[in-house]
């Protein structure tokens, strides 16, 4: 060994060559013969992995001439998948660098699941002033319409059903000074808050109508509140002036309180005094817009492909869909190929508020568009596109994206746990279709419907849709067993009204809001199923006391009998009795005997006497008080404030 090498030695001696790791032997642990069958345990699911910002959430901003890298980085896709659906949707791009219109980036983001908002350059274009947009809010039966009338010089008001206004219209105004504005006009009812906040959304400033023998209501603040979340400025009117209980200066007291600068008080808010029935204070007003019109330089793009957003929508009978809408900028003419929402079609007519044709809309018109294929919703926006093929495209993209956030929000509902809920009282389900003239009203009677949705009753409206009612209307609702709600459309055909008869389906035809939701709350407390309380049904004072003793095994122990007087409501022998004694319980329990004059009775009423027996019970002394319990059924109550809000109280 005397010439062996390092590594032989280290290996005689069982230690570790130099620069070698030997791995080192594990001990062997004798496994222990199993002979009983193993244990089964509970299965446990696994943790939640936490996610990011769910795709329902993100919104990316798209421009035109963007680059696919650039699409990438926003929605985080990879650079192949987003080249891949460029390929599926027949988009030839060579290189991630080249530029792919907004269209096609629109459909690429929708395709990854992302919400998109697209970008307008107006670099290079010529910009012209345009009117302004005015939105008229406040309070209902303040006098809105009736204002817009006395600068109309119509007589609109007259005509809505019950004197208020339920849809949002657009006019436009010539004033005296030959300048035009665009005004339009929303509803104060409480269930019209959605009609209210798209007319914010659109308009360039509010004039907030206030009436001077009513005060700031709560849809004045709201009004105030959807301004002020659109950032726009806000003129006040306060209307009604000629009244004798009129008060302008308590309405200034009590804006200045909800955080409105007046003029007055040194702000920048306009305040303006009017009345629309004498025309008092008319030129006033038109002076305060047109001097904020000023202030703002309106001016807006008038060539190049429009861009609209949709206010309302409805179903004509022989003209199909209409939406009518307002052109932001550029010009939207006939013959165009347009995506509204998930909806598309050729432009086949425009029309203005009057019903004249037009061959054009210009920035701050608004317009009725003719030619869609569906109904779109109020509050989307109108894209112009190259072609129809685009056009398709993009709504059935659209509709997939749409359909697939649904689903999403549906799965996510969280499924309750059937332990926590034994005694929770059970909820019944009340299917409604509701069926409307226009879009906007659909969305409005939906959400004032699932408003009076309450602990005992579930208010689930499974269909919505505009126009009149239809024979599928009365099939789905047989299967489902709905009513049918229909506000402001024509009454049905008679064949339809005989098969809703046949099949036992209740129809609620209406034209005002508030005869609506009275009705709908009344069907509603109806149904509910209420909830068991004990009620105090009647009370006797103990006179007497008598007690058989000495009866036969056969006919029981002895007994004590409480002979009373009923100083109050009613006793009856099914119920249960309650002994008082100085205030405090002594004892509950069912009624055994009751007895008047030694006649077996049902019940004795206030001022008789009588005797009975309490079972179980024999401790009775004069000078207590018995009460008698009656299981009664509370059912909810249906609850309409001054506003016009309504609620279900359980």
């Amino acid at each position: 060994n005397f010439h062996a090498s390092s590594y032989m030695l280290a290996w005689r001696r069982k230690e570790d060559a130099p620069g070698l790791k030997v791995p080192r032997k594990e001990k062997r642990i004798k496994r222990e013969n199993r002979t009983q069958a193993p244990v089964e345990a509970p299965y446990v699911p696994p943790r939640p992995k936490p996610t990011g910002k769910s795709s329902l959430d993100k919104t990316i901003e798209i421009f035109e001439g963007m680059t696919i890298h650039e699409l990438a980085k926003r929605t985080g896709a990879s650079i192949a998948a987003l080249q891949d659906i460029l390929t599926n949707v027949g988009e030839k791009v060579d290189s991630e660098f080249d530029p792919i219109s907004i269209d096609i980036a629109e459909l690429a983001a929708m395709e990854v699941g992302v919400n998109v908002r697209r970008l307008h350059t107006e670099e290079g274009a010529i910009r012209q002033p345009r009117p302004p947009v005015v939105t008229v809010m406040g309070h209902v039966d303040h006098g809105k319409t009736s204002l817009l009338d006395a600068l109309r010089q119509t007589s609109l008001a007259a005509k809505e059903a019950g004197g208020i206004t339920q849809h949002l219209g657009a006019f436009v105004v010539e004033m005296a000074s030959g300048d035009s504005i665009t005004f339009l006009d929303t509803p104060g009812h409480a269930a019209f808050s959605a009609m209210r906040a798209r007319g914010a959304a659109v308009t360039d400033m509010v004039v907030l109508v206030v009436a001077a023998d009513d005060g700031v209501m709560p849809q004045t603040l709201e009004a105030i509140s959807h301004a002020k979340a659109a950032n726009v400025p806000i003129v006040v009117a306060i209307n009604k002036c000629d009244k004798p209980s009129a008060d302008p200066e308590r309405v200034r007291i009590q804006l200045g309180s909800e955080g409105l600068l007046l003029e007055d008080l040194g702000g920048d808010v306009q305040v303006v005094e009017v009345s629309a029935a004498t025309k008092l204070g008319l030129d006033k007003l038109e002076e305060a817009l047109l001097l904020q019109a000023d202030m703002m330089d309106l001016k807006a793009r008038i060539d190049g492909p429009a861009q609209a957003y949709v206010v309302e929508a409805r179903l004509d009978r022989g003209r199909g869909p209409l939406a009518t809408a307002i052109v932001k900028c550029g010009t939207l003419l006939c013959g165009q190929h347009v995506v509204v929402g998930a909806e598309w079609g050729k432009i086949r007519a425009i029309r203005d508020m009057m019903g004249r044709s037009m061959e054009s809309g210009r920035p701050s018109t608004p317009i009725e568009i003719e030619g869609l294929k569906g109904l779109p919703m109020a509050g989307d926006d109108v894209v112009v596109v190259d072609s129809e093929e685009r056009a398709r495209m993009l709504s059935t993209g659209r509709k997939k994206k749409f359909e697939k956030d649904r689903l999403l929000k549906a799965s996510e509902v969280v499924v309750d746990d059937p332990e926590s809920s034994e005694d929770v009282p059970k909820r019944i389900e009340l299917p409604m279709i509701v069926k409307a003239d226009v879009q906007g009203t659909v969305q409005a009677v939906t959400d004032a419907l699932r408003s009076l949705n309450s602990s005992q009753v579930f208010v689930n409206v499974v269909h919505v849709g505009v126009g009149p009612i239809t024979q599928s209307d009365i099939d789905m609702a047989e299967a489902c067993g709905a009513c049918i709600v229909g506000f402001n459309i024509r009454n049905p055909p008679s064949a339809i009204t005989l098969a809703a008869n046949k099949a036992n389906i209740k129809i609620c035809l209406h034209r005002v809001i508030y005869h609506l939701l009275e009705e709908m709350g009344t069907v509603i407390v109806e149904k509910a199923p209420g909830t068991f309380e004990t009620k105090v049904a009647g009370e006797a004072e103990v006179m007497s006391i008598f007690e058989l003793k000495g009866r036969s095994k056969s006919k029981g122990p002895d007994i004590k009998i409480a002979g009373c007087r009923v100083v109050d409501g009613r006793f009856t022998k099914s119920s249960t009795l309650r002994l008082l004694r100085s205030g405090e319980i002594v004892f509950e329990g069912s009624c055994a005997s009751l007895k008047r004059e030694k006649q077996d009775v049902d019940a004795v009423g206030k001022g008789n006497e009588c005797g009975l027996v309490i079972e179980d019970c024999d401790d009775f002394q004069i000078g207590d008080v018995i009460q008698c319990l009656e299981q009664v059924i509370r059912k909810p109550k249906f609850i309409s404030s001054e506003s016009g809000a309504v609620r279900i109280e359980c």
